[in-house]
């Protein structure tokens, strides 16, 4: 792959791919296609069909996919299978007709069984229960995977697969119905910290860039005072506090987006699909921690002082998801950013906007 190869970033507006392209970018990649959902409708077979055909792209980051936190998952569980599915088979089977060179196939950690054996390793795929609350969106990831492992082991087609850790960074998504853990857990405490400062600009602002469910600045106190009420941030007798999901046990890892989109264009440049499975690649920094140790991090560097509360009558999801890096270690790579230095860039980039 060199600086004018020609490479199609699809789902280029996301976190994951918009650092991607960035990180392109910086680094002299100049050909880099990319088209929005308006103008390019993954779900329709014809629609990426002629996309391919028309730009005959090189290589392939195949990144577009409908993520969310647990409750989303959980929610919308047809939605959540029946559109990656979707996505990646038109994207997967369009690159095999049109010649690319190379694709990078993005999936979860969320792959790996729910019990599975700590940190989880490449081979733990498929080997138990997957965890109920994502299991679709686990299916389809796992379907992606063995969908490049199928054709490269039928056709000799060069792809592959990366299996990130927890993400965050810049571009992720801060709706409380849908985000995931780390970016939910600075809004909430940016929110209530805003509460307890009596700081109603501030808050007002927040919901006319991101509403919730609707409800924006305009709306009065007590109806802005229900809607945080709902996803757990509380104002009662001038004191604030915000309820969190579970028990706050589960370990969880998490990787900044940029050391992310770093080990992907990584594994573009120096790995090639195996004839041996599995082929997928974990990415992660091989450290976890609790919820709970995560929810003291975000509150110190937000700045928020009021009193956090843990539902155990809500899920907690996998018990512990820590990923087995060796391999991506063994072929030269590592993470830069710590993730104290990587959530203090974050709240400060949420809060500046």
């Amino acid at each position: 792959m060199d600086k004018n190869s020609k490479i199609y970033i699809a789902g280029h507006n996301g976190m994951v791919g918009s650092a991607i392209k960035r990180n392109l970018e910086s680094n002299g990649f100049s050909n880099i296609i990319t088209r929005s959902k308006e103008q390019l409708n993954l779900l329709s077979e014809e629609s990426v069909a002629s996309f391919f055909a028309q730009e005959k792209p090189e290589y392939v980051v195949l990144a577009a996919a409908k993520v969310g936190g647990i409750v989303a998952n959980n929610t919308y569980r047809a939605q959540f299978i029946y559109e990656n599915l979707m996505i990646q088979n038109h994207v997967i089977h369009q690159s095999y007709l049109n010649g690319v060179k190379k694709l990078l196939f993005l999936g979860s950690s969320c792959i790996y069984p729910r019990m599975a054996e700590q940190p989880m390793r490449e081979d733990a795929l498929l080997t138990g229960i997957l965890e109920s609350t994502n299991e679709p969106y686990a299916i389809a990831k796992i379907a992606g995977i063995k969908m490049c492992e199928a054709y490269h082991a039928q056709y000799g087609c060069n792809f592959i697969s990366i299996m990130p850790t927890n993400l965050y960074g810049q571009n992720d998504n801060y709706d409380l119905e849908k985000s995931h853990v780390l970016p939910a857990l600075i809004r909430k405490m940016y929110l209530g910290k805003c509460l307890m400062e009596n700081a109603w600009d501030k808050l007002r602002a927040d919901l006319n860039k991101l509403p919730i469910e609707g409800i924006n600045g305009s709306f009065g106190d007590e109806e802005i005072l229900k809607i945080l009420e709902k996803y757990g941030i509380s104002s009662m007798n001038n004191k604030v506090s915000i309820t969190l999901w579970g028990t706050g046990s589960p370990m969880r890892e998490f990787l900044h987006v940029d050391d992310m989109a770093a080990s992907s264009i990584f594994l573009l440049m120096n790995y090639d699909a195996p004839d041996t499975t599995p082929s997928h690649v974990n990415a992660g920094c091989g450290e976890d921690l609790s919820i709970k140790k995560l929810s003291k991090i975000v509150q110190k560097t937000v700045g928020y002082s009021g009193e956090i509360i843990w539902d155990s009558t809500k899920p907690d999801g996998t018990p512990r998801k820590l990923m087995d890096v060796s391999k991506l270690k063994s072929l030269g790579w590592e993470p830069k950013i710590s993730l104290e230095e990587g959530i203090r860039r974050v709240v400060s980039v949420y809060i500046n906007e």
